[in-house]
């Protein structure tokens, strides 16, 4: 038995990325992921239980990815363009390959959600963070009943249902959350 490592995971991770890709993600399997990156199938059993464990560890990957993305895609000064900006790049993402992933998540969707609450626990923190550094921002707006925290977890529940139900944009939303915060 091959001793477990992260380099081989992160392997069995990019053979597994890479089918999906471009053989589609029904083509993943344990047996193909062996195949093409030269390990026995027991190898791969080693670091995943399963074809769904694999997917959920894809998914996971990906969505890091993106939320370490978004340092560099969103660009501008102010919060509202700034939401605008990670609507468009969420979006994006979902439409290119991560809602393909997240959908054939199936018997580990209860565990994906979990994994995706904490992914966007990370990105609220990030959007405090950049609501704070807004100086047009009003500052008598927040109290112990009006958070921050609070307000960017409702700015969180729309996007998410925005891209859940696949709108083109939040403008109307984006009015909304102007007409709280200048």
């Amino acid at each position: 038995m091959r001793k477990r490592d992260d380099t081989l995971r992160d392997t069995l991770l990019s053979v597994s990325r890479m089918i999906a890709d471009t053989e589609g993600i029904d083509a993943v399997n344990i047996r193909s992921i062996a195949k093409k990156a030269g390990v026995a199938t027991g190898t791969v059993y080693n670091y995943f239980s399963n074809k769904d464990a694999i997917l959920l560890a894809l998914t996971e990957e990906y969505w890091k990815q993106a939320l370490y993305e978004t340092r560099t895609v969103i660009t501008a000064d102010l919060f509202c363009v700034q939401l605008q900006e990670l609507y468009a790049f969420l979006k994006e993402k979902i439409d290119q390959s991560a809602g393909k992933l997240m959908n054939s998540l199936g018997n580990v969707e209860t565990t994906g959600q979990e994994r995706m609450v904490s992914m966007q626990s990370t990105l609220e923190m990030v959007l405090i963070d950049r609501m704070e550094k807004d100086v047009t921002i009003r500052k008598d707006i927040w109290s112990e009943t009006f958070t921050k925290e609070q307000f960017v977890r409702f700015i969180m529940m729309n996007i998410m249902i925005g891209l859940k139900t696949q709108a083109p944009d939040i403008e109307f939303f984006i009015k909304v959350v102007e007409r709280i915060i200048y």
